[in-house]
């Protein structure tokens, strides 16, 4: 019997060329990348879970929690639209071997005054500034970075990778980061973030790259900086997917904030629960980075993300006030799948939309978006779930952020269309 043509296209589409689910792994820079970041990430998440509960261990308020990552924000807010200028400027690997290390560094210290016993809530907040600074100019670097891995054609499934990689690490980070939190304590889980730094510095030295092509530039850093934000403007689909990042990244996923105090204070558990909820919402998050991956919402992308962005607040509010840990884990789960489908989205439908000689530019604005704004969220969903309670203020911001991302939808329909 013969193979219908929708039976081939998919075929087609799971197994060869562009739909294959690994197809970037065939790039030699981006294997060692996506290998050395595993790493690295693992690191990353075990130190997120033993600086949140370290923090919250010394302060035993929300507040406190908050203000962490509002430090973060800090200088962002000043470096970020910046930083897309010397991206397209300056060779990105050459970037990220300086902010991998100055990061490694900053770990280092941390887990020392940890083993010292002087840590303080001012050292963290301190701490978390330089580490914003550092991630400021990180963040859209690695955005860009992945097309001089893989090239246009391969920067979707690139995308996904990336994003199962890093979820990847999410699910062993906080699970081994809670195990060893509960018993070595912080100041280990800092340590073996730093040398997890080693990882992605070796790899990024081992890549094959082109030079960079080195174009004369009459026009001044600020110059160059206001030309990229009138691009993304002029272009109503790219300015309504940065709205969308900055609506969801200041409503939507701040409410890991309040997660210590949630899991102590709602469902009665300690450090490695804590540990496990998060692992479970990178499950899920895995999840969402292999589908993805697969490629089977090709053409469909746009009607994804409207569809994602109706369900995420209704799982983030039936979180909010779950007391049974099981239920718990299970909606941990969807907010993962949820907020992989979402970035992961937006991410792909950018990159593919914007012209080369704007990209660092464009991604520096998008990732300003979760790096500056998303602690500013972290700032007020602290204070409300000090002040108030902390379930009102999950449900609260799940609430605007339906409202506000269905009203982009509105005003900016063609991003529905979007394939």
């Amino acid at each position: 019997m013969k193979h219908s043509e929708t039976d081939k296209a998919l075929y087609k589409r799971l197994f060869s060329g562009q739909g294959q689910t690994f197809s970037s792994m065939r790039h030699r820079n981006f294997k060692l990348y996506f290998f050395g970041q595993l790493v690295s990430n693992a690191g990353t998440w075990m130190q997120i879970i033993a600086q949140s509960w370290l923090v919250y261990q010394i302060s035993h308020s929300e507040w406190v929690l908050g203000v962490v990552g509002f430090a973060a924000a800090i200088p962002s807010l000043g470096i970020s639209p910046f930083a897309g200028v010397i991206i397209d400027r300056v060779e990105r690997r050459s970037i990220l071997v300086f902010t991998q290390t100055i990061s490694m560094l900053l770990a280092f210290v941390l887990a020392w005054l940890t083993f010292i016993n002087q840590v303080r809530e001012w050292h963290i907040v301190v701490l978390a500034i330089l580490l914003g600074a550092v991630n400021a100019l990180d963040a859209p670097t690695r955005q860009s970075f992945v097309i001089d891995m893989v090239g246009r054609e391969d920067v979707p499934n690139a995308i996904a990778l990336n994003s199962l990689m890093f979820n990847g690490a999410r699910v062993i980070g906080p699970a081994v980061g809670g195990l060893l939190l509960a018993s070595l304590g912080a100041a280990w889980c800092f340590t073996i973030n730093g040398l997890s730094y080693v990882a992605v510095i070796i790899s990024l030295l081992m890549m094959h790259l082109p030079p960079l092509k080195s174009e004369g530039k009459s026009a001044s850093p600020w110059q160059e900086m206001v030309s990229g934000v009138r691009y993304a403007s002029q272009h109503r689909a790219q300015a309504a997917l940065i709205w969308l990042s900055f609506i969801f990244s200041f409503f939507a996923i701040t409410y890991t904030t309040l997660l210590p105090a949630f899991v102590e204070k709602a469902l009665n558990q300690g450090a490695a629960a804590y540990g496990v909820v998060t692992a479970f919402s990178g499950i899920g998050a895995v999840i969402g980075a292999l589908l993805l991956a697969a490629q089977v919402n090709v053409g469909q992308r746009g009607r994804w993300l409207f569809l994602i962005n109706i369900l995420y607040p209704l799982i983030l509010a039936g979180f909010a006030f779950s007391r049974y840990f099981p239920l718990s884990l299970l909606l941990a789960v969807g907010l993962g799948f949820g907020f992989m489908l979402c970035y992961t989205t937006m991410n792909t439908l950018l990159q593919l939309a914007v012209d080369d000689q704007y990209r660092g530019r464009v991604m520096s604005l998008y990732t300003l978006t979760f790096m500056a704004f998303s602690p500013l969220g972290n700032l007020l969903i602290g204070a409300l779930g000090e002040w108030f309670d902390l379930s009102l203020a999950m449900l609260l911001f799940a609430i605007c952020s339906l409202a506000l991302t269905m009203f982009v939808f509105w005003k900016a329909p063609e991003v529905r269309q979007m394939p």
